[in-house]
């Protein structure tokens, strides 16, 4: 069965209590898309960028989701000296901190104007070699693995499953754990053929996506009808873009989910508010989800829950 939150039950004088399954915290720091003209606390350098994992792990996020930058520029960057030295300050640090590093950046094609069988210069679309390669030297526990074919940010993303296989096998063979990242429903039906064929490995992780243009809407019947297709046995998180953060994390909770947030996702605290940080996006979630009954869970319960070894 898919996880479910426990409840308390009632049968006339006679009342059983179990106990709720702590609720997964993800904190996703930087991401691809954020500037720091939306907001100028966002974390660039892989100094910043490891500092704000901290700030994130200290307010009660289990997990920190990573992608790098440009420290001159802040664009988006797939320079493994970054994710090492990310990765090397976190891992030389106290905290206890399970690492997701992204492997979404190298998937984009944008086609140019004069021929559209030609990429345009902002086209990203390399091997999965390539957009594996951190992962493979670094080890983290988990990576994202992004399943998606859509137009998104102003280009065609492209995860074709002859790719999508490629880099799974990949991740397992370095002993990570993948997270499927799926925008609509078709990308867990593509899921479901990849567990079929044995290219993925249950039980699965799966992060679902609400609010991207042109994927799923940001709302309950959304969650709730993408979350029913989910195979036997999966682990699942949520998160909406923008304004839907938090309406999107209290329904994942809700629907017996784990839950992210973090400045790839939103750079506001409230409406009006920017946030001074990712640690201030983890407080609140933190305290959306006990104020609605619920556990977050430690690190060590996060790795029992996910399958990973403890200690890491």
């Amino acid at each position: 069965m898919l996880s479910e939150p426990e409840v308390e039950v009632g049968i006339g004088t006679t009342q059983r209590i179990i106990a709720m399954k702590p609720t997964i915290l993800s904190c996703a720091v930087t991401g691809s898309f954020t500037t720091r003209e939306h907001n100028h606390n966002l974390p660039i350098s892989p100094e910043e960028i490891a500092n704000e994992c901290f700030a994130a792990a200290h307010s009660g996020a289990a997990i920190c989701h990573i992608h790098v930058r440009e420290p001159e520029t802040g664009t988006p960057s797939m320079n493994i000296e970054y994710y090492r030295e990310v990765v090397k300050r976190i891992r030389a640090s106290s905290t206890d901190l399970i690492i997701n590093l992204t492997t979404g950046p190298g998937g984009r094609y944008v086609p140019s104007d004069e021929d559209p069988a030609q990429a345009a210069p902002t086209t990203t679309l390399v091997s999965p070699i390539v957009r594996t390669e951190h992962v493979v030297e670094l080890k983290p526990e988990i990576c994202s693995l992004d399943l998606n074919t859509m137009w998104f940010g102003g280009g065609a993303v492209i995860n074709h499953p002859p790719a999508v296989k490629a880099m799974a096998e990949r991740i397992y063979a370095s002993g990570v754990k993948p997270e499927l990242e799926v925008f609509d429903t078709g990308d867990i039906r593509l899921a479901r053929d990849l567990i079929h064929d044995g290219s993925l490995k249950p039980p699965m992780l799966f992060q679902l996506v609400m609010g991207v243009s042109y994927g799923m809407d940001a709302t309950p019947q959304s969650l709730a009808y993408a979350r029913s297709m989910l195979p036997e046995g999966s682990e699942w998180a949520a998160f909406g873009a923008s304004r839907h953060a938090y309406p999107m994390l209290a329904q994942a909770f809700l629907l017996g989910g784990h839950c992210r947030v973090g400045m790839e996702d939103t750079v506001y605290l409230s409406k009006g508010v920017k946030t001074p940080g990712n640690g201030a996006l983890v407080e609140k979630a933190v305290q959306l989800i006990q104020t609605l009954g619920g556990q977050v869970a430690t690190v060590n319960e996060a790795r029992q829950i996910l399958g990973l070894s403890l200690g890491n």
